[in-house]
């Protein structure tokens, strides 16, 4: 185990970006919700699409970051770099179930039915999947250094899937729309704006999100070198 990892006190900056994170929540919320008017064509379902676009943009940002997290650690052998992969993948599949939850929830009026086994959907289900996989994975193996190992292999063959969840619109047929194309915005302007400040409030949440889950790992991890070598 590596002798960096201590357990400190509470940082001052924590506080303060949970602050900002949630004030930040509160603007996005208003900005959805009440700020931007309704969709000519779908009306206030339109308003789904300021959560759901920003958590799965989310999702693929924490995946990166466990794809990179692993990739250093396999280099270095550093486990702040495990504890950070970790961290994000938890977070990752917790908005990565919030984009599918949403989509859901939006593809009901939308098209008639809760699920279907469109490309983009389906790739985004195995993408949850190959992330909680990785999370079990890690419950079920005690020694530190092998399981942050098999760990950041599967974060980093898992990330593949991202690309092909954001390029499944493109390559297949799909009904799932289409917001973005390259040097063009499908989107009014004003929808824009409030979808950019959902996409800052979502990033900002999640780097909040990730602090705190990076401490409570690094405590974790400090409990079980203690439980295996207590008078260390």
């Amino acid at each position: 185990m590596n002798a960096s990892l201590t357990v400190s006190r509470k940082r001052p900056g924590m506080g303060i970006l949970g602050w900002v994170a949630c004030l930040a929540m509160l603007v996005a919320i208003y900005t959805a919700l009440v700020w931007v008017p309704p969709d000519a064509d779908m009306g206030d379902f339109q308003r789904i699409f300021y959560f759901h676009v920003p958590s799965a943009s989310v999702a693929f940002l924490s995946f990166f970051v466990t794809f990179l997290g692993g990739i250093i650690y396999l280099r270095t052998r550093d486990f702040r770099w495990d504890v950070l992969a970790v961290s994000s993948a938890e977070v990752g599949v917790v908005f990565t179930s919030i984009a599918l939850i949403t989509g859901s929830i939006w593809a009901r009026p939308i098209w008639g039915a809760w699920w279907t086994w469109d490309p983009r959907l389906t790739t985004t289900l195995i993408l949850w999947f190959i992330y909680v996989a990785y999370l079990i994975l890690r419950k079920n193996v005690d020694d530190p250094s092998r399981r942050a190992s098999l760990a950041a292999v599967i974060g980093i063959v898992g990330f593949v899937d991202v690309p092909i969840v954001f390029m499944s619109i493109r390559w297949w047929r799909t009904i799932h729309p289409i917001v973005f194309e390259p040097g063009e915005f499908r989107v009014a302007p004003i929808m824009m704006v409030t979808l950019l400040v959902s996409l800052v409030a979502f990033t900002i949440f999640y780097a909040y999100l990730v602090t705190v889950r990076a401490s409570l790992e690094r405590v974790q991890m400090v409990v079980e070198a203690l439980e295996q070598d207590p008078w260390d």
